[in-house]
Order: C-alpha cells, then structure tokens, then sequence
C-alpha cells in the first residue's frame, strides 16, 4: 500500500484553491456558481506587457535562465525599490522566482528550523502556516480583531517574542482582510524588531499598488532594522499577471545568496519570457494603475454597501487590496432546513449550495469568526452574488 510522507500529510490543502475547484466542479454539474472564491484580478495584462513577451519570443529568450532571474529584471526591480519605496536593494539583493508564493518558501525554507517559532499575526494567508510547518518551524499566531482592523500592535508584537523565535511574517495590503499598515504603525513595530536583532521579518508586499489610502509604506525604510527585513513583491496583482508567475525578493545579501542556493535545487530560474514581460511592468510608471485602482475602490464600497444591507454581518473598513474580512459569527447556531451553522465552514457551505456563491471561510486564514469575500469581479457580478447572500443569509432563523 502506497504510504504518503508525514511532510504531505500534515499540510492543509490551501482552503482558496480547495474552494476554487469545489466551484468549478458545481460549475461542470450545470449549477450556476458565482465564484468570489479567488484573489485574481478580473482585468487583463496590459498590452505593453504582452507586447513584450512578444518581442522577448522573437529574439530567442527561450533558454534556461540564471537562477536568480536576468540581470537587466533584476535592475529594473533595484529601481523599482528605489522609485516606489525608497528602498536601497542593489541587484545582487534580488532574488526572482516562479511567484512571491515560491519567493516565501525560499525565505522559509532557507531560514526557519526544526522547533524555530515563527510569528504570524491572524488573519494571514493561507500558505504562510503550511510552509512553516513544511519546514519544521512552529507558527505562532498573534491573533488581531476586526475592531483593530485586523492590525497587530507593537505591544501584541513584543508579546509573543520568545528566545525561540526566528521569524515574523505579515502582509501589507493584507490578504485576506484588505488591512494597510500605516507609516506611524510599522514604526513602532520596527521599533520593537530592532530590540531583536536575530529577528527576520518577511514584508509580503504583492498588494502594494492596490491601495485607497495614499501611499505605501514599507517596513524595511527604517534603517535600524533595513538588515533583518525581506520584502517580498511581485507582478501578479497591481499588472493582472497572475499566470506569468512572477514574484521577487529584496534581501540582505547573505539571505539572497541562500534563497539563489535553494531555488537552484527545486527550479531553477523561472520562465525567460515572464521575467522580460516583468521588465516591462516593473519598469512602467505605476500611475498608470490609477483606473483599476478607482474600479477596485468602487467595487469595495459597493460590497460594503450590500453587506451593511445584512442584518447580522459586522464590516470594516479595508484600505487596500480586493478583498472584504466581514464578521459572520452571529449567524452560529442558527438553522435552515436542517442545516446549523456552527463556524464560518458550515456558513461557506451553506451559501455554496443555497445561494450557489462560493467564498472561502476565515478558520483558513486564521479568524473563523469570518468569511472572506473577494471583489476581483465586475460590480454586476457582485451585486448579484451579495443579492443571493443576502436572501439565503434571512432564512436563517
């Protein structure tokens, strides 16, 4: 009998992708599923973009490429740093790779240890416990409420500092609750990561450009810990190049050179024609995003506006990003046709098959009070799916 390693038994299938297939399966049976299930922006690569990869085909770049990703991409993202963030990676500090998901796991992979404690303020992403785990590190959870918009503070941070710990990881925009940390906030945290000098904090910034707030603050621009940060970007979301499979890191040197050393056993570089079609995305002025970000801005508010309609869902605020963290827990305990709803699983699944709208429940990212909901979609779309939410949501009694 075929028997799994303990290493793929002990990972969660990721509860986005696990939702997005269960969604394409009703789909397949003839049922008509509205899918805001997914973290993918509904709006296509701009043409310039393509035009390149075009290009980048009819001169040849078809062969295997450096590990760490094309000189010429790795100084457009150097400027990029410099010109968006005021952050000074030169390019041997930059590592490209197949996604910022795969940037993450080289971090990981490189760093964390058997028995490393790595801190994780909830909500997080789906991925960043898994890969923690795979490495054999113990994620602790530093747990934010929807009262402080999802945002850990320096005192919540200082906490849960032990001598075990190795790691910090959080995002800003935030998937899934759409949070943005403010300059004045990552100070203060800064200031805590600076008492801790063997503390390494991963900056996942890929919602960086899709922000409603102004202008986004890295943590790494505070010199006193510039050392101890990675910050993790990509093209996928703000340049609609999620199939493209861009991510990228900027780190101190010697973290670079081992995310290059780990890569190097499990892909390699990633794909020639992607990373010229990046050059292009990196090296274009991001005000030219102004309209998707104005159409994600609307959509939000949209969605807001439906979901306050609801007797019942608590919401906040999100600042950035294309998603909504609403609070559903006051739903638990009620029932519909022989249905309870306990947590924010049975509540997805009960709206998959009465409203036949697919969401992903919160326990995935770390809050099963709530139920995240994205707006990567058209405002027609999601005002019908909100429409259904909301009618199945009053049958329960």
């Amino acid at each position: 009998m075929l028997e799994f390693s303990s290493r793929l038994n002990n990972m969660e299938e990721s509860a986005t992708l696990a939702m997005s297939r269960l969604s394409r399966e009703l789909k397949a049976q003839g049922k008509d599923i509205i899918s805001l299930s997914l973290g993918e922006p509904d709006f296509h690569t701009p043409q310039f973009i393509k035009d390149a990869a075009v290009k980048a085909m009819n001169d040849n770049f078809t062969t295997y490429t450096p590990v760490p990703g094309y000189d010429d991409l790795r100084e457009s993202i150097s400027k990029k740093f410099k010109r968006d963030n005021g952050l000074n990676y030169s390019k041997t500090q930059i590592v490209v790779s197949t996604g910022a998901k795969q940037s993450l796991a080289n971090v990981i992979l490189s760093l964390v240890d058997e028995g490393d404690e790595v801190i994780i303020p909830a909500p997080y992403w789906v991925s960043y416990i898994e890969i923690v785990k795979l490495a054999g590190g113990i994620p602790v959870v530093v747990e934010a409420t929807i009262e402080s918009d999802f945002k850990v503070t320096d005192k919540q941070l200082e906490s849960a500092i032990t001598p075990k710990t190795k790691m910090m990881i959080f995002s800003t925009p935030c998937n899934p609750s759409g949070s943005v940390y403010s300059r004045e906030e990552l100070k203060k945290l800064a200031h805590v990561i600076e008492q801790h000098p063997d503390l390494v904090v991963i900056a996942d910034e890929i919602y960086e450009h899709i922000n409603f707030v102004g202008k986004h603050e890295s943590l790494a621009q505070f010199d006193a810990i510039y050392n101890q940060v990675v910050t993790v970007n990509g093209v996928s979301k703000a340049w609609a190049m999620t199939g493209w499979r861009i991510g990228y890191i900027g780190a101190p040197q010697a973290i670079a050179d081992a995310c290059t050393k780990m890569q190097g056993q499990f892909t390699s570089g990633t794909c020639s024609i992607a990373q010229k079609a990046a050059i292009a995305a990196v090296d274009a002025d991001p005000a030219i995003l102004k309209d998707m970000i104005a159409a994600f801005r609307g959509r939000r508010d949209l969605v807001l506006e439906k979901l306050r309609a609801i007797e019942g869902v608590k919401v906040n605020v999100p600042e950035g990003a294309f998603y909504v963290f609403p609070d559903i827990s006051s739903f638990y305990g009620k029932s519909y046709n022989g249905t309870t709803i306990r947590n924010a699983s049975d509540l997805c699944m009960f709206l998959l098959n009465d409203a036949l709208v697919a969401l992903v429940s919160g326990d995935a990212f770390g809050d099963d009070n709530c139920i995240r909901i994205s707006y990567a979609t058209s405002e027609e779309v999601l005002t019908e799916a909100l429409k259904r939410v909301k009618t199945s949501l009053e049958k329960l009694g």
